[in-house]
Formats: structure tokens, C-alpha cells, sequence
């Protein structure tokens, strides 16, 4: 599969570093070189992976699936560093080598699309979470971190920043294909398609749903006692210095859309996923 340099102007809103092209796909450039490797990935039938999106809540989702999935105490959990604990199977560190050889059960993230995820996932091995979020909320949160961030150099308004996103141009390729490709496989039996808002909206289900996915049986006081820890997780993440800027906040969108704004991104969010019975609660 050919790998192509995606232009990248010199203006005051592109990064330093460039984006590279695969399959049509804009991609970090950290990917580079490594995607037939990733095809090839070998799964584990005890496998968890959590799939999103850049910016859909990964991490509250994975101190929320450590906890169902490991039974962890929530303050325990917040002396941990769960990211060194649940690795991004793209990134440099701590490499595919290195993922490869971790004792089971393994717990993996990845902001690919669908159609570059290992080549087993797609035949059923493995348990894949995969959360989406409310598109505006995450363009919004998506810029403050590109602006919290001095390596990716970013100094752009958000306005031009949310036209890269409506057009595509942004690390990880279309969030519109992003979500439609998983949407389009919640039914298969290893995915667990959920909704960062659920978090906040219903999180009883979501746990629930979460242990029964993952074969955690448990009941009702339990389901209970579990779903209170994630709701103390939850407050805890919200309230800790990573998020003092509010970028997990749901509603986020409301503070910086113009009303302009948000007309432009509803007639592009129409157009694209308007054969998609995907849907999105844009009140909260």
C-alpha cells in the first residue's frame, strides 16, 4: 500500500511536522513506515481494545474499562499511570515489539480507523470498545490541546481550525468516516460501540453494558458499587489539573461557536452523515 507526503503549507495554522498519506488517509507522522506491521499485528483472544477518535474521552474510558475490567479501587487507580498500562499500538513508544510481548490480558489503544486496525480484529478476535463523541465538543476540545501542545506548534484561530476538521485535514483522517466505519460494525459480536456523553448521561447502563461486553459478572449491589467507583473516577478526572481546561467537558462547544459557526458545521455534518442513522445529543 503506497505512502505519500500530504502538502502541508507554511502558514501561520499548519504544525511543524508533516502529515503523510496512506490509502487516502491522513495519518501522524509517527505512523510512517509501520502499517503493513499493524495489519500483521497478532491478537489475543483476551485482548480489550479501546478505539476513538482523537479527543472522545480515551482517557476517561480507560480508567473507566481498567476499573470494570480489573476491579480496581478508584484511588488506587488515581496513583496509577494508566497510560503506561494501556499503550497506543501506533505510537513511537513503547513500540510494537514491545506490545507484542506484554502479558495477557492486554489492554491496547488506537486512534486508527477501522480498515487499518489489525487484520485479525476484523475477523472477530479480540474485544474492541470503541467510544464516540459529540463532534462539536471535540473540535473544541481537539484545538486546546493542539494549542496546549508546544511540538505540534499550532497558532491558528479555532475558526480555521475547525474548517481543517469539517474538510478533513487533521491527524487520523475524516471523524465523519471514523465513526460511520465503526457504527457500521457495532453489531459484530467483539464491539462495543458507546458514547462519551453516556458518561455523563446514563452511566449505569454504560457499565453495565461495559462488564457484560467484557464478561464481568457481577450483580445488582455490585453493578451499583461499580458504577459509584466510575462516577468517582469520573469526578476525579474532571476536577484534576489534566483537564483544568475544561476540555472534557460536555457542552464545551456552547462557549466558543459563533452562531455562523455553528450553521457552517451543521450543513457539513448534514452533508456527511446524513445517510447515517448515527445520532448525537447536541442539548447537553
Amino acid at each position: 500500500m503506497a505512502e505519500s507526503e500530504a502538502e502541508t503549507p507554511s502558514t501561520p495554522i499548519e504544525f511543524e511536522s508533516k502529515y503523510f498519506e496512506y490509502n487516502g488517509v491522513r495519518l501522524p507522522p509517527f505512523c510512517r513506515g509501520k502499517m503493513e506491521e499493524i495489519a500483521n499485528f497478532s491478537l489475543r483472544s483476551s485482548d480489550i481494545w479501546i478505539v476513538t477518535y482523537p479527543k472522545s474521552g480515551t482517557s476517561l474510558l480507560q480508567e473507566v474499562v481498567y476499573l470494570v475490567s480489573q476491579g480496581a479501587d478508584p484511588d488506587e487507580i488515581g496513583l496509577m499511570n494508566i497510560d503506561e498500562q494501556l499503550p497506543v499500538l501506533e505510537y513511537p513508544q513503547p513500540g510494537l515489539d514491545i506490545i507484542q510481548e506484554l502479558t495477557s490480558p492486554r489492554l491496547i489503544k488506537s486512534h486508527l480507523p477501522y480498515r487499518f486496525l489489525p487484520t485479525a480484529m476484523h475477523n472477530g478476535e479480540s474485544k474492541v470498545i470503541y467510544m464516540a463523541r459529540n463532534p462539536k465538543d471535540l473540535v473544541v476540545s481537539y484545538y486546546q490541546f493542539h494549542r496546549s501542545l508546544r511540538t505540534m506548534s499550532y497558532r491558528g484561530t479555532f475558526q480555521e481550525f475547525c474548517r481543517r476538521f469539517m474538510n478533513d485535514k487533521l491527524g487520523y483522517g475524516s471523524w465523519f468516516e471514523h465513526v460511520q466505519e465503526f457504527w457500521e460494525h457495532r453489531m459484530d459480536s467483539n464491539v462495543l460501540f458507546l458514547k462519551y456523553e453516556d458518561m455523563y448521561k446514563d452511566l449505569g447502563t454504560l457499565v453495565e453494558q461495559l462488564a457484560r461486553f467484557l464478561g464481568v459478572s457481577c450483580d445488582k449491589a455490585q453493578l451499583e458499587a461499580m458504577t459509584e467507583s466510575c462516577h468517582q473516577l469520573i469526578e476525579q478526572c474532571c476536577s484534576s489539573e489534566a483537564l483544568s481546561i475544561c476540555r472534557g467537558r460536555v457542552g464545551l462547544w456552547k462557549d466558543i461557536f459563533t452562531v455562523s459557526m455553528n450553521e457552517k458545521f451543521d450543513a457539513v455534518y448534514r452533508q456527511k452523515m446524513g445517510k447515517s442513522d448515527l445520532t448525537f445529543d447536541f442539548s447537553l
